[in-house]
C-alpha cells in the first residue's frame, strides 16, 4: 500500500521562462483550493501511516502556514517520516521557516537555479544570488538541517565555468543535497515560443553534466540518481520511492499518483480540478510493470536488482535482455546485485533504455 504522497501546490507569483508545469498566477483561488485538495485526500487517502510527504509545484511557499497545517494534520505518520517543502529563495522568512518546521516540515527543497543575477533575469526568476545565500541561512537559523538546492544547466549564456561557480557557492552554503536538471524546452513553456539566444548545445550540456558529476564526487557528494546528488544518508527518500518503483499518492491538480497497480492522474485546470479531480486511470500489464521497473531502476546509480526482477516477473534478467547487455557492453557496469550504467552510459541513457520496450 502507498506509504508516499505527493501534493501539488499549483500557484506561481509569476510564470518562469522555462516552466512547462501546470501552474496558475490567480493567488486569490488558493482557499479555493485548499478545500478541494482536503477534500480529495479526505475522500480516497486510506490511513496509511506515511513515510514521505512532498509538497511540490508551482510554489508550496506561497501557502499559508495555517492551511499547510489544515492538510498536514489529514495524515498519519512514521516517526522518521520526511516532509519536504519546496520554497523560492525570495518567498521565505524566519518566522515562516519556524513555523512549518513546527508543523513537521524537516526538508527544505530550495529552487535557486543558478547564482548568475544576469541568468536568473533572462529566465524570470524573481530571486538574485544573494537571496539564495539568504534562504539557506535562514533555513538553518530556523532549525533545518536536510537541505536541498536546485541547479539547472544548459541556460542562456551559461559556460562551464559559470557552472563549476555555481557549483562552489553552493557548497560553501555547507548544504546537503543538489538535485541538477538539464534545461529541456517544452512545450507549453515561454521558451518554446521564444527560443532564447546563446543556449548551451547538447555537447556542452553533456561536458556539464559530467563536471558537475566529477565536482561534487570529489567534494563528498555522491550521485545516487541520474540528476540527484546528497551527502550520504541525505538522499531524498520520497524521489527514491519513485526509482523503486513503489506506490505513492498524487493529490493536487495535474497531480499523478500509482495505487493498486494502477498510474492515475488528475485535472489539468483548476475548475476541472473543483469539480472532477480524477481524470484519467490506467491498470498497468505485468509487462508494463516490468518496463518501468527497468527504466525507474536504471535512473539510480545502484542499478536494477535481478533477482528482484526474477522474483517479481518470473523472468531471467541476464538472458532476456542478453542482445542489449552486449551491445551497450561499455556502458553497463555489473554489480553485486544486477546491473548499473556507468557515467557514460547516463548521458545516453534515453537510447540504451529504448532497447527494453
Amino acid at each position: 500500500m502507498p506509504s508516499s504522497v505527493y501534493i501539488h501546490i499549483p500557484f506561481c507569483k509569476s510564470k518562469c521562462r522555462y516552466c512547462s508545469f501546470v501552474s496558475f498566477c490567480s493567488l486569490e483561488k488558493i482557499p479555493q483550493y485548499i478545500d478541494s485538495l482536503k477534500k480529495e485526500i479526505s475522500e480516497n487517502y486510506r490511513g496509511e501511516r506515511l513515510k514521505t510527504l512532498y509538497f511540490g509545484g508551482g510554489t508550496p511557499s506561497l501557502i499559508h502556514s495555517g492551511l499547510l497545517a489544515d492538510v498536514i494534520n489529514l495524515f498519519r505518520f512514521d516517526e522518521d517520516c520526511e516532509v519536504t517543502l519546496e520554497v523560492n529563495p525570495d518567498d521565505v522568512n524566519e518566522n515562516y521557516l519556524k513555523t512549518i518546521k513546527n508543523l513537521g516540515v524537516n526538508r527544505l527543497s530550495i529552487g535557486s537555479q543558478t547564482f548568475d543575477n544576469k541568468i536568473l533575469k533572462l529566465i524570470g526568476r524573481r530571486h538574485g544570488g544573494e537571496d539564495i545565500k539568504k534562504a539557506v541561512e535562514l533555513a538553518k537559523k530556523s532549525g533545518f538541517n536536510n537541505i536541498s538546492v536546485d541547479l539547472i544547466y544548459g541556460l542562456p549564456e551559461q559556460t562551464l565555468e559559470g557552472v563549476k561557480q555555481d557549483l562552489e557557492k553552493f557548497l560553501a552554503l555547507d548544504i546537503q543535497h543538489i538535485s541538477t536538471y538539464g534545461l529541456k524546452i517544452e512545450e507549453g513553456s515561454y521558451f518554446y515560443t521564444h527560443t532564447p539566444n546563446n543556449l548551451p548545445d547538447d555537447d556542452l550540456q553533456a561536458d556539464m553534466y559530467e563536471l558537475i558529476n566529477n565536482f561534487l564526487e570529489s567534494q563528498g557528494f555522491y550521485r545516487y540518481e541520474v540528476s540527484n546528488f546528497a551527502k550520504p544518508g541525505f538522499e531524498s527518500k520520497h524521489n527514491l520511492n519513485y526509482w523503486n518503483n513503489e506506490e505513492y499518492y498524487g493529490f493536487g491538480v495535474s497531480a499523478h499518483g500509482y495505487s493498486d497497480g494502477a498510474r492515475y492522474s488528475n485535472s489539468v485546470t483548476l475548475d476541472e480540478y473543483f469539480n472532477t479531480p480524477r481524470r484519467h486511470s490506467q491498470k498497468l500489464t505485468d509487462r508494463e510493470k516490468l518496463e518501468e521497473e527497468i527504466f525507474l531502476g536504471f535512473r539510480k546509480t545502484e542499478g536494477i536488482n535481478t533477482n528482484k526482477i526474477r522474483e517479481k516477473y518470473g523472468i531471467d534478467f541476464e538472458k532476456n535482455y542478453a542482445n542489449v547487455l552486449e551491445k551497450y557492453a561499455g556502458y553497463f557496469e555489473k554489480t553485486q546485485s544486477g546491473y548499473a550504467l556507468n557515467l557514460q552510459g547516463v548521458l545516453i541513457s534515453n537510447i540504451i533504455l529504448a532497447e527494453f520496450l
